[in-house]
């Protein structure tokens, strides 16, 4: 018999404040069971880039690969954050510098149909004692984000069942890395017993002590790198006899008095890095105060409706977290005030259904005002104020103006705002009746930067 130990990251999310503690967890845990003539296999189930992070936003998710480096994971799969956070160009080059092998079944280029010159779409381990693990990876299928991005993503039921008869006949042990959420891994367990183990993410899903479905080892450690995932099978003869699973609290691990300065220079060092470079220069400040003289909202509605090319533009001002000082204007100030990996969308509706739309606005403008809200690339506090460029709302008529006109119930009418708008519950029009395609690869805060530097360039 032997015993097969396998370690798991997920979600980390560039929370790189708790990355020492996991880092010198997984280095010394793995010498230990080795030591005891364990096989050890550590596993990376994706969105360890997240562009929030300074450090992340400033070198394109390099230093994140650089710190994956460091503790020799055998093998690492792709979340929605790397896959549509960065550009096609950005994600095809994210690995350039990996010691580690990148494993996705459902992602092909959109023109050529193949597979990413950067991926594998599995990875076979032969252990000392001639156990063959199988490890086969899947990301969540988002067609509408990722298709504009240049991407091919499949679904489950497209990609699984072909990724498993490949494998399954060249392995003894298969395990199924999953950044698909807790609802998709649940519905595989039952459905599909060959899989051995399953490892969840996405949805940061947390199982303290493992979870099994028809046989199936679940592990799933949450998210932020507030637990480490760790899974113990036991192996007779290529047959599994044992298996279980835990997530270790990052918090319960000792600490070093170095651990937060390390974190700290990975901040400084990302803010360093944004300051330097330089986009143009304002001659007022943008404030995000909507009273103000000349409120940052404002000029990034003007940004939204020149990328766009539409007339209207909409967003809310929960958006805005720092003011943007008179003066130069650097990267670092863009990063802080507009943190969301949020992409813009051009949307067309009828006459008709674009007054529902509004009047879908009208109804939850109160309720969104202060509604905290996380997620879905929001990476603010509240919502906000809802604020329209270009469109207005007489409340007491309860009538809807395009640039001060009547609205004709079957014109066609286009604006810009941001994807979050669609991801949302409150505005279904916009996904039920619009017309709507994502404007890529740009960044809301990337659309203001380039918007400033056109309008207002260093002198």
């Amino acid at each position: 018999m032997e015993e097969i130990v396998i370690f798991h990251t997920n979600d980390l999310h560039s929370h790189l404040e708790n990355w020492p503690k996991i880092r010198r967890y997984l280095i010394s845990q793995k010498t230990k069971y080795k030591m005891a003539g364990k096989t050890v296999l550590t596993l990376d189930l994706g969105d360890f880039v997240d562009r929030w992070h300074p450090l992340t936003e400033a070198n394109d998710g390099q230093a994140n690969v650089e710190l994956m480096n460091q503790v020799g994971y055998d093998a690492a799969t792709i979340g929605n954050n790397e896959g549509v956070g960065n550009s096609k160009e950005q994600l095809n080059h994210l690995y350039d510098h990996r010691n580690f092998d990148l494993l996705i079944g459902n992602l092909f280029d959109l023109k050529t149909g193949q597979a990413p010159d950067w991926a594998c779409p599995y990875k076979i381990i032969e252990t000392n004692s001639h156990t063959k693990i199988g490890l086969i990876a899947l990301t969540a299928p988002f067609p509408l984000t990722y298709r504009p991005n240049g991407w091919d993503i499949r679904s489950t039921k497209e990609s699984l069942p072909t990724l498993i008869r490949e494998v399954q006949s060249k392995c003894d042990v298969l395990v199924l890395m999953s950044h698909l959420g807790i609802d998709e891994d649940i519905k595989i367990a039952n459905d599909f017993p060959e899989i051995n183990v399953l490892l969840g993410s996405h949805t940061h899903h947390l199982f303290k002590q493992g979870e099994k479905i028809n046989g199936t080892q679940l592990s799933a450690a949450g998210k932020f790198g507030y637990y480490v995932g760790e899974v113990h099978l036991t192996i007779d003869q290529g047959k599994i006899i044992h298996s279980e699973a835990k997530a270790i609290a990052t918090a319960e691990l000792p600490d070093l008095l170095e651990d937060q300065n390390e974190s700290d220079q990975y901040l400084a060092l990302g803010h360093q890095l944004l300051k330097a470079k330089k986009i143009a220069e304002i001659p007022t400040p943008l404030l995000v105060d909507l009273n103000a003289e000349h409120p940052l909202i404002v000029t990034t509605l003007a940004a939204l409706k020149e990328k766009g090319e539409t007339e209207v533009a909409i967003i809310n001002n929960g958006l805005f977290l720092s003011d943007i000082p008179k003066g130069i204007v650097d990267a670092d100030q863009l990063h802080q005030t507009l943190p969301h990996p949020m992409h813009l969308i051009r949307v067309t509706l009828m006459g008709v259904d674009l007054i529902r739309m509004v009047k879908e606005m009208e109804k939850n403008r109160h309720y969104l005002r202060k509604f905290p809200i996380t997620g879905m690339g929001f990476r603010g506090k509240v919502f906000g104020e809802l604020y329209y460029d270009g469109l207005t709302y007489d409340k007491q008529k309860q009538q809807v103006l395009w640039k001060n006109r009547q609205i004709e119930p079957m014109g066609k009418y286009s604006f810009t705002t941001v994807d979050h708008f669609m991801f949302i519950p409150f505005f279904p029009t916009i996904e039920l009746a619009g017309e709507v395609n994502f404007i890529f690869p740009e960044f809301l805060r990337t659309v203001l930067g380039r918007y400033l530097n056109v309008h207002y360039p260093i002198q």
